[in-house]
This record gives C-alpha cells, sequence and structure tokens, in this order.
C-alpha cells in the first residue's frame, strides 16, 4: 500500500501543525524537508474503539486533530490573505496474530509483547490525516507494512523495559532503537510508516489537502 510521493503545487504557500507529540514522526516531517509547528490533542483514546485497525486508527487520527481544532479560533485560519495551515494527525497499532497492540501498560504487558515478536513477525497499521484548516477539507489514508525478528535474548526485551521507552510507543516496538536493530530481520513496506509517519502517503495528502475541494 505504498504510495508515491506527490509533491504540494509548485504555487502553494502553506504553513504545516503536526498534531502529535511524538519524536520519531517531528523527525520524519522535519527530513521532509517541512518546517512546522507542534500541537497536541489530549483525548482518551481507550474510549474509542473499532475492531478493525485500519478503522481504529482512521478514527483515532481524526479525533486527535478535531480536538486540536476545538482549542484553536478556527476563524483566524480562514480569514482572506491568509495562507492555508495544514493540520497533521496520526496513528499507528501493531497487530500481532490478529490482536491489536496498542501502547502497554504495564511491564508485564511489555514484556508479553515484546516475547511475542521475538522470532516471529507484526504488522503495523498507521494512519495520516491532513486536514485544511481553511478551507475544511480533510484528506486521509492508512499504510500497512509488517516486520520480522530473529529472536530477541530476554535480556534485551528487559534492558528495553527497564529503559521505559517501550510504553510511549504502539506494541511496544521501537524498530530504530539500537537495542532492537539487530533482531529485525526484515521489513516489508515503508520502514517510516512503521515509525509512525508515511512519508510518501503524508507528501500526497498535503497536495491534495491543498487542491480546491
Amino acid at each position: 500500500m505504498a504510495a508515491e510521493a506527490t509533491p504540494a503545487p509548485a504555487s502553494a504557500s502553506f504553513r504545516l501543525i503536526l498534531g502529535s507529540s511524538s519524536v520519531a514522526r517531528r523527525k520524519i516531517l522535519a527530513e521532509m524537508g517541512h518546517k512546522f509547528d507542534v500541537m497536541t490533542a489530549n483525548i482518551d483514546e481507550k474510549s474509542i474503539r473499532r475492531e478493525k485497525p485500519e478503522e481504529l486508527v482512521l478514527v483515532l487520527a481524526e479525533a486527535k486533530a478535531d480536538a486540536i481544532m476545538s482549542t484553536i479560533d478556527i476563524s483566524d485560519y480562514r480569514k482572506d490573505g491568509v495562507d492555508p495551515t495544514l493540520l497533521i494527525t496520526s496513528d499507528i497499532v501493531v497487530v500481532h496474530k490478529g490482536i491489536i497492540k496498542e501502547k502497554p501498560t504495564s511491564k508485564e504487558e511489555a514484556s508479553q509483547f515484546l516475547k511475542g515478536y521475538s522470532g516471529g513477525h507484526v504488522s503495523t497499521v498507521g494512519s495520516v490525516v491532513v486536514t485544511n484548516l481553511k478551507s475544511g477539507k480533510r484528506c486521509s489514508a492508512v499504510d500497512i507494512a509488517e516486520v520480522y525478528f530473529h529472536e530477541i535474548p530476554d535480556e534485551v526485551i528487559q534492558n528495553l523495559i527497564d529503559e521505559g521507552v517501550v510504553f510511549n510507543v504502539a506494541g511496544g516496538l521501537l524498530l530504530e532503537h539500537p537495542l532492537v536493530l539487530p533482531f529485525v530481520e526484515a521489513v516489508v513496506g515503508s520502514t517510516d510508516s512503521v515509525m509512525g509517519l508515511h512519508k510518501a502517503l503524508t507528501e500526497k495528502l498535503i497536495h491534495d489537502a491543498l487542491v480546491s475541494p
């Protein structure tokens, strides 16, 4: 489900807001060459449930966008002569053996997740939602990637849990972590998608959101 990068219209001048506190997403968007502001959404993700991971990540990303929009004066972004501002929100879950894995909530759960991945594979299902705050146009899409693992030693899993970083990411999956990388056998799909923001897909949605409805 990879997308080819589509540059924004050459004549377009716009601002970006990344609606995420994720360090990985900030890094990816900066690597894409964009300057942006950061805003975060305060939502109860556990109160929003869907059975299908594709539906869950989309509705969560949309809820984040709506929550951020509720904290700003939207009329400021819709004034004549003001360049459009695009709000980017996203969400990601890990799917292992058909079960959706979100951020682990305890050491025991994190250990269970990571030991389950050892010697096996998981899918990551990630959404990107781009909302044009000036026109109201909203574009969204979902990307799926797969990660295959070698056997992960118990001591590596324990070190990851002790660091605490696994509690901040879906499924406790930190592909870019130096303790994890040696045990990644293969990634089928986009690595940046696994890390939280598919570059080409995001660029395409930025383009689409700037095109008149």
